[in-house]
């Protein structure tokens, strides 16, 4: 026995929600070192949404200075500390992101940025219109656990400083929900 359709109606009145579609790319912050998993989840995303993945490295090294002419530049926190190699880091970034990235169809880029990694992807996601945040869990340990402590966690400072939803794809789950595969 068939139902009979309902009728669709748009709705009307003063609190008439119409859904619009997405049409701003999805924003992936990276870190060295990160699991795949991430771009992946991001770059299902953007494909599923037909929109641009931008990929984004945020070198808490540096911070952002105005120059007395306008110019806005990238200055390490310490000068004299350890000179860390950072458009080698973001090009090694950038090499693993292509491996993963090329050959999928999706559109996407890699852009470098300074400060605070919440700040900076909030402002990014600002001048891209970005529909979507993507970010990864910190993986587990003793050195995560003290980071997390000085600067605190990014997705939860995301979630707090802007208006766009923030997806948090889980790294290193607990070993207790790995199944275990019979041979």
């Amino acid at each position: 026995m068939n139902e009979p359709e309902k009728e669709t109606r748009p709705a009307t009145g003063p609190t008439a929600y119409v859904p619009r579609k997405i049409t701003g790319p999805v924003l992936m912050g990276v870190v060295p070192g990160q699991p795949l998993a991430v771009a992946h989840r991001a770059a299902e995303l953007a494909y599923s949404l037909n929109v641009k993945l931008i990929c984004a490295y945020v070198d808490v090294t540096t911070y952002l200075a105005e120059e007395p002419d306008g110019r806005v530049e990238a200055l390490p926190i310490d000068p004299d500390g350890i000179d860390d190699d950072i458009e080698g880091i973001s090009a090694s970034i950038k090499e693993r992101l292509q491996e993963a990235l090329d050959g999928t169809g999706i559109r996407w880029s890699f852009v470098t940025r300074a400060g605070d990694p919440a700040r900076a992807l909030g402002r990014l996601a600002d001048s891209a219109d970005a529909s979507v945040i993507v970010v990864g869990t910190r993986e587990r340990g003793l050195g995560a656990r003290f980071e997390e402590l000085l600067v605190g966690s990014v997705a939860v400072h995301l979630t707090h400083r802007q208006h766009r939803p923030v997806l948090v794809v889980p790294l290193t789950p607990h070993a207790r929900h790995h199944r275990q595969e019979s041979h």
